[in-house]
């Protein structure tokens, strides 16, 4: 698949860019894409629930009535879940939600991930550029020009770009990833990607490693 190369004036410039049928063009996983989102989403959760059992409940441990001969149900101290202010049965507790996946699935899902958005013609080719300032306006220009103002965007990057991140980080559909941080979750929940020329060259290496 060949793609024009656009500058981020919104004009095509005369060159194109070949995306490697490898990674651009497999036949998609949906299992490995599900396994790859799954572990991105498990690893951002903290963990850090507790909810209080009858035994960490601060109160007193006297029986509240006797065993038998009052007609209700018999009842311990008022730490007793059934009571108001008891302690929680089986409530959540801090546990880690990490879980491993191997790196050939990871690879596969990404792999996926791209051929569905080349699929969709939602992948878009920059050529190489850079802020002379950090500045929000200007990439919200940029972003104008290119006709994709309206929609959540991924911008692939060679390299960190510290001017264009900060450029970036106060729109809320725009995100800027480098290409060797690139994942399945990521180029799934953006409408359109907009790949930097020299990107390309990059994601090929990645993948060949």
């Amino acid at each position: 698949m060949e793609l024009v190369v656009h500058k981020i004036d919104g004009s095509a410039t005369t060159r194109k860019v070949a995306l490697d049928d490898a990674i651009f063009g497999i036949e998609p996983n949906d299992h490995a894409i599900y396994l790859d989102v799954k572990q991105h989403l498990a690893n951002k959760r903290q963990g850090t629930h507790s909810a209080k059992e009858r035994s960490q409940v601060s109160g007193s441990t006297r029986k509240l009535k006797r065993q038998k001969g009052t007609g209700g149900a018999r009842s311990g101290d008022i730490n007793s879940p059934v009571f108001v202010g008891g302690g929680r049965a089986f409530g959540p507790q801090p546990r880690v939600y990490n879980f491993k996946l191997n790196k050939k699935v990871k690879q596969l899902a990404r792999k996926s991930a791209l051929t569905y958005k080349a699929k969709q013609n939602e992948i878009m080719i920059l050529e190489d550029f850079s802020f002379e300032e950090i500045k929000t306006s200007r990439y919200k220009e940029l972003l104008s020009n290119l006709k994709v103002a309206d929609q959540k965007t991924l911008m692939v990057l060679p390299e960190t770009d510290q001017k264009v991140y900060m450029s970036s980080r106060n729109i809320q559909k725009a995100k800027v990833l480098t290409a060797a941080s690139i994942n399945t979750y990521d180029i799934l929940n953006a409408g359109n990607i907009l790949i930097v020329e020299s990107s390309v060259q990059k994601i090929n290496e990645m993948f060949q490693k």
